[in-house]
């Protein structure tokens, strides 16, 4: 099999999300496995690191083995042998970035949310297209072990007529004023002027993970929450939060399902995962978290008598089994770059679209209506 470089302008991988799951347990994982597989041809990453910080690309760069860099975007896009950018920057710099890349000719991959704004992200979207460039958004969580065991359910019929969805995610995000529990996630996260905010970031999610498990997201209840009202940011001065850290949404959808998702920074966790997601139907029950699901079917569902004045004569937990790895489950980022590399090099079928990124978006912005409105909001169609 002939080995055929692909070049991979990286843009803004320096954080922490560009580096660890973009940069090295993707693309760097690709490389170390010998490349993709392509049909009589194997494809091999060839990364280039771009941003506006000299000292954190040569940094990053020489930690991976002296991997390529510049601060001038120029080069690499007036550079044919890299026909992919892909974007990692902060959300209010990404449309700038893609329509430079869209402009140059390049296929364009980027993590969500693709903007601020609905407008602003279907804009871009509509901007990709016109130009007939090949178009992702990253939408990592359908590849996640749990979320896959959870789709082969539903493919087998396990479910019967699905009822209802629960989903819990979160976790305590430490506010940095003790220097023995540093911040884990950076202070823009909790600046609105900033991009930052839990609907933008997590509905973005629930709206690709309900649309693609359950059916197409129609309309939405959101109340959200700034319950740190302060924290102390990377240099160690306290700051105002603006941006939402909890949100609690109901979804409904095409299907005529009511979807609860619970998303919150300010939570301790006491489930099997940071994320839970639980779907009910007439045949039988499944929870999912990151890696594992259990299902329990009709006939295996206890009947519980409520008697407050006892101890339960049920544990629960002993009525669902697992549901065993059906496969070899990789890096969920990994198998999505993957996908979009075999998209480009040989149009191999990619429909995660900076539309459908877009919809993401477009939830985000109607979750937040709602919670100005207090009433249900229509998701129009995308």
């Amino acid at each position: 099999m002939a080995t055929k470089n692909i070049g991979i302008i990286m843009n803004g991988v320096t954080g922490r999300m560009g580096t660890n799951q973009h940069l090295v347990r993707s693309i760097l994982a690709i490389r170390e496995q010998g490349g993709v597989a392509c049909g009589d041809d194997v494809l091999m990453p060839d990364p280039i690191l771009t941003g506006r910080n000299a000292s954190k690309l040569e940094t990053l760069a020489k930690k991976y083995g002296g991997l390529k860099w510049t601060t001038d975007l120029d080069e690499p896009l007036g550079d044919a042998n890299y026909p992919v950018f892909f974007d990692a920057s902060g959300t209010l710099f990404r449309k700038a970035f893609v329509e430079r890349a869209v402009k140059a000719g390049k296929a364009i991959y980027c993590e969500k949310p693709t903007a601020v704004t609905s407008k602003e992200a279907f804009d871009l979207a509509k901007t990709a297209e016109d130009a007939g460039v090949k178009n992702g958004v990253v939408q990592d969580k359908l590849w996640l072990p749990g979320i896959r065991k959870l789709m082969m359910l539903k493919q087998q019929g396990f479910f019967g007529k699905i009822l209802d969805v629960r989903g819990d995610f979160g976790y305590w995000v430490f506010p940095g004023d003790v220097d023995d529990q540093p911040a884990q996630r950076p202070s823009w996260n909790y600046r609105q002027e900033d991009g930052g905010g839990m609907v933008i970031d997590m509905h973005c999610h629930w709206r690709y993970v309900i649309d693609n498990v359950i059916g197409n997201v129609n309309g939405v209840m959101c109340h959200t929450e700034t319950l740190l009202p302060e924290r102390v940011d990377e240099s160690g001065k306290t700051y105002k939060c603006t941006a939402d850290d909890a949100a609690y949404a109901m979804f409904t959808t095409d299907a005529g399902v009511l979807c609860q998702f619970n998303s919150s920074w300010v939570t301790r966790v006491k489930r099997d995962d940071l994320f839970v997601m639980q779907i009910n139907g007439t045949d039988g029950s499944a929870i999912a978290g990151l890696r594992k699901c259990w299902a329990q079917d009709h006939s295996a569902t206890p009947r519980p008598v409520w008697n407050p004045d006892i101890d339960s004569p049920i544990n629960h937990y002993d009525h669902w089994q697992e549901v065993p790895d059906a496969c070899v489950y990789d890096n969920a980022f990994k198998v999505q770059w993957e996908m979009f590399l075999k998209h480009v090099a040989v149009d191999a079928p990619f429909r995660w679209s900076l539309r459908e990124g877009a919809k993401g978006v477009q939830l985000a912005e109607c979750s937040l209506e709602s919670h100005k409105k207090r009433a249900w909001v229509d998701v129009p169609k995308a």
